[in-house]
């Protein structure tokens, strides 16, 4: 059978993946998609692990699926207290004492986007509810994608109840997202924008001029992010998962620019190999 240049060039890909893997003392999962064509590939793609912030991802979805069905409003004031503090990243417990804070929606939502910050993140769960969450992921036919519970439970989390998702859901729903086919196309058009707000690894990989939207996680033993990818001619979808690790190991750096490279090498040529973006034909 005739072999097409990107089908081997995508064998390469994932073998240098692979390598990044051989060398990591943990496990990793990827998943791309081709935003051009449609295609995906994966390695280790249906790795169910610990999301981490990654999860907000979903709870996001959900918070548009109000704000669309008019439950919710953007610009409604919420009042907070330090009874709502849930610690770890963000700045919003700072703020938080006996009188209550005046935040708006649209404030919390760039908080726990943005910053990561658990305190917006669990209001925002509380608004939406997590069964919410759930049937909504249910109802787009992922089965590993799961909230089961707020941000920073570690008792909950001892008991393996964990937020989950494997790199191909996740990858899916970013697809969903970029497409405008869940929630709206003006609500996805809002959630991506508050995800170009995110400076992480995918911005630490990505060359300066590669615009970006993602959300990334981590908790001990785990590195996550997920996110589009606007690369001029080849946009596309990136999921990494990486997991069981030891000390400060992050693969997602090494991984983003292997991916990287493998899409902006389609961007310049065409289906047979040809650079046609040099000038000589």
């Amino acid at each position: 059978m005739a072999q097409e240049p990107a089908a081997l060039l995508e064998k390469k890909t994932l073998a240098r993946i692979a390598a990044i893997d051989a060398k990591l003392d943990g496990v990793l999962g990827v998943a791309a998609i081709d935003l051009k064509t449609g295609h995906a590939f994966s390695y280790n793609g249906d790795l169910v692990t610990t999301q981490a912030s990654l999860i907000k991802v979903p709870v996001l979805v959900t918070a548009f699926q109000d704000i669309e069905a008019g439950s919710l409003k953007l610009d409604q004031s919420l009042s907070l207290t330090e009874k709502d503090k849930a610690g770890g990243d963000g700045g919003l417990d700072r703020r938080l004492g006996e009188e209550p804070l005046h935040i708006t929606l649209r404030e919390l939502i760039t908080l726990m986007i943005r910053d990561s910050d658990n305190t917006a993140t669990n209001v925002i769960i509380r608004l939406v509810k997590r069964e919410r969450v759930n049937a909504l992921l249910l109802s787009l036919g992922f089965k590993s994608t799961r909230l089961r519970r707020v941000m920073l439970d570690g008792e909950a989390a001892k008991r393996d109840e964990e937020n989950t998702s494997t790199p191909l859901e996740i990858a899916r729903l970013m697809e969903l997202i970029y497409r405008g086919k869940v929630v709206s196309p003006k609500a996805c058009e809002q959630m991506v924008e508050f995800m170009k707000l995110v400076q992480a690894d995918f911005r630490g990989g990505l060359p300066p001029a590669v615009v970006s939207a993602s959300k990334p996680g981590a908790v001990p033993g785990v590195h996550t992010e997920a996110g589009i990818v606007y690369l001029e001619g080849r946009p596309y979808v990136l999921s990494v998962m990486s997991s069981m690790l030891v000390g400060e190991s992050n693969p997602l750096r090494d991984v983003v620019a292997v991916v990287e490279e493998h899409f902006e090498r389609l961007a310049r040529s065409n289906r047979y190999g040809h650079r046609v973006s040099d000038p000589l034909y």
